[in-house]
């Protein structure tokens, strides 16, 4: 049987790898402590469940839901904006509903990318995006991400000839996985460079709310008001908890809207109306949910980083995010993956090995903050002692 080229560079997948390795240690008997998915594990509000509850019982929600139909959903969107950020939006035009916000980091190069073409991507950098460039015939270049500048990119690193190629710049900050934020200025920075050189400007914002010390975290439309050149992915998963929800829109240029809504009126309709009437309500909800849900957050944060200092393992705190982004102490520094497999088989703590979100996420794990404060000082603590016990990485678990 023959499939299509475009599935050759998805068949490597560090996380299904990660998930066998999780899978074996259950079966062998470990208590497993997950840490290795972003994945809330905080509940959804009790009055957006209501409303959804209630939406069930209506018939005239159970039918297809064209794009006219989400006419309310694109109004909470464009009215959160103007609260937020001050940016005037159209709904009619500048909104459009997803199943989720990867479903529409994942379609748009489809709208945008011939064969051949390059997308400018984060690396280390969430994975969907490159996935999504593969399945256009595209081509990534990854732009290195280092602590040195802060994990933000270089633009002016980027070589001559891939910018001759290419097509598309995507951005994401608060950032997954290093958990950096990016100022105004370095967006301003990114919307004048993809200006320059005739790029799109994509810029994944599912972080925007998960903000501690009252961090500045800036709306790439802030930069770019006209929306001459950008677009930007919001998501209901982690501000409200709303992950298996799958809610989310894109915002942004008027033309990248429509092309994006040609793409996926070819692949599917919307989501169910009771699902957008729930998210209807937490967009026009006062903040106290998410208030929470972000203390709930840094606490965890807090309590997660103190045992890793008390342990020897100094590791910065994050501003944004739930996660921590760890650089490997010696001798794992060279194999992420290594360590988090021998670290769940021998301890049963799961993490993200840096290397699967890109070359340069090597030499790091990310863990995800997705448990209680107990639990993850306790996985902290069986993180010593493996440390301490097992000093040599295998290749192989």
């Amino acid at each position: 049987m023959q499939f299509a080229e475009r599935l050759q560079p998805l068949r490597a997948n560090v996380f299904a790898d990660m998930d066998q390795a999780k899978a074996q240690a259950r079966a062998a008997g470990q208590n497993l402590i997950d840490l290795s998915l972003g994945s809330s594990d905080l509940p959804v509000s009790e009055s957006i469940l209501a409303v959804i509850v209630e939406s069930l019982s209506d018939p005239t929600t159970h039918g297809y839901l064209l794009f006219h139909g989400t006419q309310a959903f694109r109004q909470a969107a464009a009215n959160w904006y103007q609260r937020r950020f001050g940016l005037a939006i159209d709904p009619e035009t500048e909104v459009l509903p997803l199943i989720g916000s990867q479903e529409g980091t994942a379609h748009l190069p489809l709208a945008i990318l011939n064969p051949g073409d390059f997308a400018l991507l984060l690396d280390p950098g969430y994975p969907s995006h490159a996935g999504g460039v593969y399945l256009a015939g595209g081509q990534v270049y990854g732009m290195p991400l280092t602590a040195e500048n802060d994990f933000l990119p270089v633009f002016e690193d980027v070589p001559l000839p891939v910018l001759a190629q290419a097509r598309m710049m995507v951005l994401s900050y608060p950032h997954n996985p290093t958990a950096a934020i990016a100022p105004l200025a370095f967006f301003h920075q990114a919307v004048a460079f993809c200006e320059a050189h005739d790029l799109i400007l994509v810029h994944d914002f599912p972080y925007a709310d998960v903000v501690f010390e009252s961090a500045a975290v800036p709306s790439v439309l802030q930069a770019d008001p006209q929306k001459r050149v950008s677009i930007e992915f919001f998501s209901m998963s982690k501000s409200y908890n709303m992950g298996g929800f799958r809610v989310g829109y894109a915002i942004g240029n008027p033309e990248l809207i429509r092309a994006l809504r040609q793409v996926k009126a070819a692949v599917d309709f919307n989501q169910y109306q009771g699902v957008l009437n729930g998210a209807i309500a937490a967009l026009n909800a006062p903040l106290a949910s998410v208030i929470s849900t972000v203390e709930t957050f840094q606490k965890r944060r807090d309590a997660f980083i103190k045992s890793l200092h008390r342990v020897g393992w100094q590791v910065p705190k994050p501003l944004a995010t739930m996660y921590v982004w760890a650089k490997l102490p010696q001798p794992w520094v060279q194999d992420s993956m290594a360590f988090c497999t021998r670290l769940v088989a021998e301890t049963g703590v799961a993490a993200s090995p840096g290397a699967g979100f890109g070359k340069f996420g090597e030499g790091y794990v990310r863990f995800a903050l997705v448990q209680e404060p107990a639990v993850l000082e306790e996985a902290v603590e069986r993180i010593a002692h493996f440390l301490s016990s097992a000093p040599a990485p295998l290749s192989q678990p």
